[in-house]
């Protein structure tokens, strides 16, 4: 299996970051922008698109702040995926940083489908 690259992506975003967690964190904000349903059972979530079905652990969480998982498929490596809001000391803005890892010749596909599914995210929370 070919090594996984990690990214990171920022996207300002004009919502509460206790708002915003609810999007990130839970089956039914998950499923207005990420995925077409999320299910979770315990620490397990399925996500499901157009028929095809992925399954994630919830490594961790903290409320607020930042939702991390791993696929599955991905078990016996280090990679995972993580949403984490970020706030402004000083301006108060708020960012939501992503952190994903992708095969080298997936790296700008992934970015894309981020800002894609960002942008559906930023239009629900009226921050468009």
């Amino acid at each position: 299996m070919e090594e996984k690259i990690k990214y990171e992506m920022e996207f300002p975003i004009q919502a509460s970051p206790s708002l915003l967690y609810q999007y990130i964190s839970t089956p039914s904000g998950l499923s207005e922008w990420y995925a077409d349903n999320v299910n979770s059972r315990g620490e397990f979530f399925t996500f499901i698109w157009e028929g095809s079905e992925e399954k994630a652990k919830l490594l961790s969480k903290k409320s607020d702040e930042r939702i991390k998982f791993k696929w599955i498929d991905d078990e016996d490596t280090p990679y995972f995926f993580e949403l984490r809001i970020q706030v402004d000391d000083i301006t108060k803005d708020v960012s939501l940083m992503i952190t994903d890892f992708a095969e080298d010749d997936e790296v700008d596909e992934g970015k894309m489908l981020w800002e894609n599914m960002i942008s559906d995210l930023k239009q629900i929370l009226g921050s468009a």
